[in-house]
Order: structure tokens, then C-alpha cells, then sequence
């Protein structure tokens, strides 16, 4: 099993994914530990359910380990990054669904800046790279 970055692997996409772990793993922390801290923060009232908003930080969490995986080696584990790149796309039009229902205030948003939008362009360029990445020929 291969799990060194292949050396032919730009440096930004092994930082990028090691941040996008970083930030993960600590957001994730920081919800689970400190649930209503985001919502004091926004003047929202909390949740009815916590320990759904905490089941939610600990998804997070989680995702940060598979991008931390996905940084040691993101041509083998490509499919971490695109299922996070899924997330990132899916989570602001869940977000987007729930204002217009009155569900959640537009300020709960802010969250999205930081948690979905700005890795956008790099999870596509990640999952670019492997794309169109040269292949090995077929051992058939």
C-alpha cells in the first residue's frame, strides 16, 4: 500500500490538504467542546437538539482525518478530497434551502465562508490534477 506522496506531486496540494485538516479537525473540536459558542457568537439562539450540532462538529472533525490521509498521498486517496469537495458544494445549498424556509438567519452564512466556499477552487484543482494526471499503462 502506497501512502507517501508521489514526489512528482505539487507542494500546494499537500498544504492545502493539510490545512483543509487542520482547520477541520479544529472547527470540529471547537463545536463538539463548545456547542453554543457559535451561536452566541451570531446571537442565535441555540439549537433545540445540541447533540445533533455536536454530531455535526464531529463530522467535521472527521473529514479533517480523511484530508490529512488525502494529504499524504492525494492521488491514491482522491476520492476523500471529491467527497469533501460534495460536502462543500451540497452543505451551502442545504444552508441556501433552510433560509428560505426561515429555518436559519442569512448571518448563519459566515460559517460557510469558512467551512465550505473558500476550498472550493482548490478541492477542483486538486481533483483536476488527478484527472489528467498521466496514468501508468494497463497491466492487462
Amino acid at each position: 500500500m502506497q501512502t507517501q506522496t508521489p514526489p512528482d506531486t505539487p507542494r500546494w496540494i499537500t498544504l492545502t490538504l493539510g490545512l483543509a485538516a487542520l482547520y477541520n479537525i479544529v472547527w470540529g473540536a471547537w463545536v463538539v467542546l463548545f456547542p453554543l459558542s457559535l451561536f452566541r457568537l451570531l446571537d442565535m439562539p441555540p439549537p433545540n437538539y445540541l447533540s445533533l450540532w455536536q454530531c455535526v462538529g464531529m463530522i467535521v472533525g472527521v473529514y479533517g482525518v480523511g484530508y490529512a490521509c488525502a494529504a499524504r498521498n492525494p492521488v491514491q486517496h482522491w476520492a476523500i478530497v471529491l467527497v469533501g469537495f460534495l460536502g462543500k458544494i451540497l452543505g451551502p445549498i442545504g444552508f441556501m434551502t433552510a433560509v428560505i424556509k426561515g429555518e436559519l438567519p442569512l448571518r448563519f452564512g459566515y460559517m460557510l465562508l469558512i467551512n465550505d466556499i473558500i476550498w472550493w477552487i482548490p478541492f477542483t484543482l486538486i481533483l483536476r490534477y488527478v484527472y489528467f494526471m498521466p496514468r501508468a499503462p494497463s497491466k492487462e
